[in-house]
């Protein structure tokens, strides 16, 4: 009984020589503790989840040289053709660069209620 005791208190105070069969004991567990300690303990430390902008907006090759664009309709300001486009180049301009925009229409859920904006754009 008292060897066990021994050997536990050279393990807690660390007593034993690097290269001994006591010493790679300790260093595998300690190991062993970093490598699986995640598996079975949570530690609540997940990213945080961050959107790289406020708008969705997906953007798809036409095939020649433009792009088609779909915009959500809460992003975009305006009431009037003019104050619509501005503000859809506005916001597609930071993803697709320098644009010209060729054309937009609405998309509407089953509903009627505007959704999103579809806008054909390409670059000059």
């Amino acid at each position: 009984m008292n060897r066990i005791l021994r050997t536990i208190r050279g393990y807690v105070l660390w007593t034993y020589e690097r290269g001994s069969m006591h010493y790679d004991v300790m260093v595998t567990l300690i190991l062993a503790f970093l490598f699986l300690s995640p598996l079975f303990i949570n530690f609540k430390d997940k990213p945080v989840a961050r959107t790289p902008h406020q708008t969705e907006i997906v953007i798809q090759p036409d095939g020649a040289r433009g792009f088609i664009c779909q915009v959500e309709a809460s992003a975009v300001r305006g009431d009037n053709d003019a104050t619509i486009r501005s503000s859809l180049e506005r916001i597609i301009e930071p993803f697709a660069g320098e644009i010209e925009l060729q054309r937009y229409e609405q998309v509407r859920d089953g509903k009627g209620h505007l959704v999103s904006y579809k806008a054909w754009v390409r670059r000059p």
